[in-house]
């Protein structure tokens, strides 16, 4: 739903754009914080960042993305976003793929002792 906003250990998310086949959110991540290493059966990812630097894990290769730089994630594809640095992090992301649900998470490793 556009407007929704959750709050995560690791900072938050808000629900942006939403339409067939895509979803956009506002993610912003705390400083040295990370989110789950996971992947998504059903979608793809951008994350096009804003402000700081995301140091980005997308199957196993590491990435750093700082703003106007982008990065994509496929379905399948184990990935995690996390902030190294001392700022927050602020990213724009664009989920495409027949199914956008919160549910389509497959968590490889949470670091926060959640199961999902």
């Amino acid at each position: 739903m556009i407007g929704e906003r959750v709050t995560r250990p690791w900072g938050c998310w808000q629900v942006l754009d939403v339409g067939e086949g895509f979803k956009v959110k506002r993610i912003t991540v705390r400083p040295q914080s990370r989110l789950a290493y996971e992947t998504h059966e059903h979608r793809a990812e951008h994350w096009a960042v804003v402000s700081g630097t995301a140091t980005c894990v997308v199957d196993g290769k590491v990435r750093l993305a700082g703003p106007g730089e982008s990065v994509d994630v496929a379905a399948g594809q184990p990935h995690r976003i996390t902030n190294l640095e001392d700022e927050e992090l602020v990213l724009i992301e664009v989920q495409t793929g027949r199914y956008t649900g919160e549910d389509d998470v497959c968590a490889v490793e949470d670091g926060y002792g959640r199961s999902a």
